[in-house]
């Protein structure tokens, strides 16, 4: 009994570190999208990863015949809009903002254009994991993706360098 469990054991060890192997470098990079850190300093996406990883690892038994990259994306992404809530909705005001690629668009823009465009996620499938009609993630993506491609103009007078003499 007991060396089938430990094979049981062993089998499902080979089976997640594969698993993690393969999909922890896009994992990170959606994490580091969302959580709009730089690539190269980006602790708050390294442990939304790793509290990822560790809920796909607790339910790798239980979700057998899914797939476990799209059960730790689930996971990733409510616990960032959890997370996101609590940082920027109210509870906390004092915190830094973040300074990545992704930092002007709100915690809810970067979340919906992280999931349809870099992960490819369907309107309709964005709308059920985040509990809104379509129409309004549309709306929203739209309009996140219309502040990345036209930003804010600065006025000149912040912008003028100081000729060299």
């Amino acid at each position: 009994m007991r060396t089938r469990q430990a094979s049981r054991d062993a089998r499902r060890a080979r089976e997640f570190e594969a698993f993690v192997a393969g999909a922890a470098g896009r994992l990170l990079q959606t994490a580091t999208l969302l959580t709009a850190e730089p690539p190269d300093g980006n602790p708050r996406a390294r442990r939304l990863l790793t509290l990822a990883l560790a809920h796909t690892y607790a339910c790798w038994d239980l979700a057998r015949g899914e797939d476990p990259y799209d059960g730790a994306r689930r996971y990733l992404a409510a616990r960032f809009a959890r997370g996101a809530w609590y940082r920027y909705g109210g509870v906390v005001r004092s915190r830094t903002r973040p300074a990545g690629p992704l930092a002007r668009l709100t915690p809810r823009e970067r979340l919906i254009l992280v999931l349809r465009l870099y992960e490819g996620v369907a309107e309709q499938q964005t709308a059920a994991l985040l509990g809104l009609p379509a129409e309004h993630v549309r709306a929203v993506c739209d309009r996140a993706t219309a502040t990345l491609l036209h930003p804010p103009r600065v006025p000149a007078s912040t912008t003028a360098e100081v000729a060299p003499s």
